[in-house]
């Protein structure tokens, strides 16, 4: 049997630092506790009014446009650049890239597994990023829940769009869970941007903020409400 992750808290909703609009949380039927590897301070100052705090949310389908793959990477290198904090599931390939990108940078990373993170086996980067309290992995999932499944991811990606600001969402393949999922958080008012690309016809379609990847788009998506 592996030993316990070191260093594992426990944050309730009751807790200063729990974010207020998870309690509202629809994927959930009572705020969920949460447990956490990690710097806590980083959800606290997720609530912080300064546009440079504000969190953005990354998702990207498992397949994803050759012009949206390198979009994308350079947006996790101009996040690193603008030390604008991120939070993602970092499930899917190209979002795992961007996990590889945004640790050798020093902006705030919230890492949200969609499963439990007791025993969970973390790389040398993320543990170098703990030590320097500029990561933080949390999970609503307890210790029964040791591996991903679509049910999980969904609760998740909902989590995860509760919390954040603004929702980047890179590619949505149709009939996808992620086009789903920017649809659902359109409707609920939430502040979602994607890539200006004709290869992304299915989220312009929505109607959302489209952008290029330069300073003067970064701050605007960081004023957004």
């Amino acid at each position: 049997m592996s030993a316990p992750t070191p260093n594992l808290q426990t944050l309730c909703p009751k807790d200063a630092t729990y974010p207020t609009a998870l309690k509202a949380c629809a994927a959930f039927k009572t705020a969920p506790t949460l447990t956490a590897i990690g710097n806590l301070d980083l959800l606290a100052q997720n609530t912080k009014l300064s546009s440079r705090s504000k969190t953005l949310a990354l998702f990207c389908s498992k397949q994803c446009p050759g012009d949206l793959i390198l979009k994308t990477y350079d947006l996790a290198q101009a996040l690193c650049d603008a030390n604008i904090p991120v939070i993602s599931g970092f499930h899917t390939p190209i979002e795992q890239d961007c996990l590889k990108i945004l640790l050798q940078g020093i902006q705030p990373i919230i890492h949200c597994p969609a499963r439990s993170i007791h025993q969970m086996r973390l790389s040398p980067e993320q543990k170098q990023a703990i030590d320097a309290n500029r990561l933080l992995l949390i999970s609503p999932f307890s210790a029964s829940y040791p591996r991903i499944t679509a049910a999980l991811a969904e609760k998740r990606n909902a989590m995860i769009g509760a919390i954040a600001h603004i929702i980047l969402i890179a590619y949505a393949a149709p009939n996808s869970k992620t086009l789903a999922l920017a649809q659902s958080l359109i409707a609920a008012g939430k502040s979602v941007v994607t890539f200006a690309s004709n290869s992304n016809p299915l989220l312009q379609e929505q109607g959302i903020v489209t952008l290029d990847i330069n300073n003067e788009e970064l701050d605007f998506m960081t004023t957004m409400q």
